[in-house]
C-alpha cells in the first residue's frame, strides 16, 4: 500500500471529524482511485468511519448533546436496512455511480452550510412525525449500507429542513446515526465477504485504521476549539467535490 493513501486517509479523517462526519464516501473514492478491489472497499471505508465517528459521538456525549429518546425513530429502520444494503452484491458501475452522487451531494451540502447562519441558540420543533422519520432513516440507511457510508451527509439537510433542532443537536444526531449505520453496514459487508471467501483480502489495508484514528483525534480537537470552522467546511467541500469530479469521469469511461 502506498504511503500517499495513508496520508490522504489521515487528512480526510481530520477534516471530516472537525465538522462532525466520518468520511466514508471519500474513503471509498480514494480506494477507487487507488485501484482497490471493489468487494472490500465498503468494508474498509466503514471500519474507518466507525473509528472516526466514535470520537465525534464521545465529544457530543461529553457536551451533553446526545438525546437517545429522540433518535429511535431515526434508527429503528435504518439499522436493519443498512445491514441489508451492505449484504447485497453490487456491480462496479452502480457502486461508482452511487458513490459519485453521494460525494457530489456531500460536497455541495458542506459548501452550502458554510455560508448559512448558525442557529445553535434557536432550537425549533420538528415537523416530522415518527413514521416519516423512520421511513427517511430506513431509506438513507439502505443507501448507506449499499455504498459503504454512514448516511449522515444525507440525513443532516433533511433534519435542518424539518427544523428538527439546533445545529449542534442535528450534528450530534447525525454522528450517532452514522455510527450505528456504519456498524450495521459493516456487519452486512462482512457477511457478504465471508460467504464469498474474500474477507482476508482486506487485511493488508490495516494501516489505514490507525491513520484515521489519529486524524480523527486532530479533527475532534479542531471541532472542540472551533478552529476556523467555516473555512474547514469549505476546504473539505472543495476536496470532496474534486474527488467527486474524478470519480464521475471514471464512471463515464467505464
Amino acid at each position: 500500500m502506498k504511503i500517499s493513501l495513508i496520508i490522504l486517509f489521515f487528512i480526510t479523517a481530520a477534516l471530516y471529524a472537525s465538522v462532525g462526519f466520518g468520511g466514508g464516501s471519500t474513503y471509498n473514492a480514494l480506494l477507487v482511485m487507488a485501484g482497490t478491489d471493489l468487494l472490500i472497499m465498503p468494508l474498509i471505508a466503514l471500519a474507518c468511519n466507525i473509528i472516526v465517528v466514535s470520537g465525534n459521538v464521545f465529544r457530543y456525549a461529553q457536551a451533553g448533546l446526545l438525546d437517545f429518546k429522540r433518535y429511535w425513530p431515526l434508527v429503528i429502520l435504518s439499522v436493519p436496512m443498512a445491514w441489508f444494503g451492505g449484504s447485497l452484491p453490487i456491480s462496479p458501475e452502480l457502486f461508482i455511480g452511487l458513490l459519485a452522487i453521494a460525494l457530489l451531494f456531500a460536497g455541495l451540502r458542506l459548501l452550502w452550510s458554510s455560508f448559512q447562519p448558525n442557529n445553535n441558540h434557536q432550537p425549533t420543533p420538528s415537523r416530522l412525525g415518527h413514521m416519516p422519520t423512520a421511513l427517511i432513516g430506513g431509506g438513507v440507511g439502505f443507501y448507506a449500507g449499499l455504498v459503504g457510508i454512514g448516511g449522515g451527509i444525507f440525513l443532516a439537510p433533511i433534519l435542518h429542513f424539518a427544523r428538527w433542532g439546533s445545529t449542534k443537536a442535528i450534528a450530534a444526531a447525525c454522528s450517532f446515526f452514522i455510527l450505528v449505520n456504519s456498524i450495521a453496514g459493516l456487519a452486512g459487508q462482512s457477511s457478504k465477504l465471508v460467504n464469498m471467501g474474500q474477507i482476508e483480502t482486506a487485511l493488508p489495508y490495516w494501516p489505514l485504521l490507525p491513520a484515521v484514528f489519529f486524524g480523527g483525534l486532530i479533527g475532534n480537537y479542531m471541532g472542540v476549539f472551533k478552529l476556523s470552522e467555516i473555512w474547514v467546511k469549505r476546504l473539505t467541500a472543495i476536496l470532496i467535490l474534486y474527488v467527486a469530479l474524478r470519480l464521475t469521469v471514471k464512471w463515464f469511461t467505464m
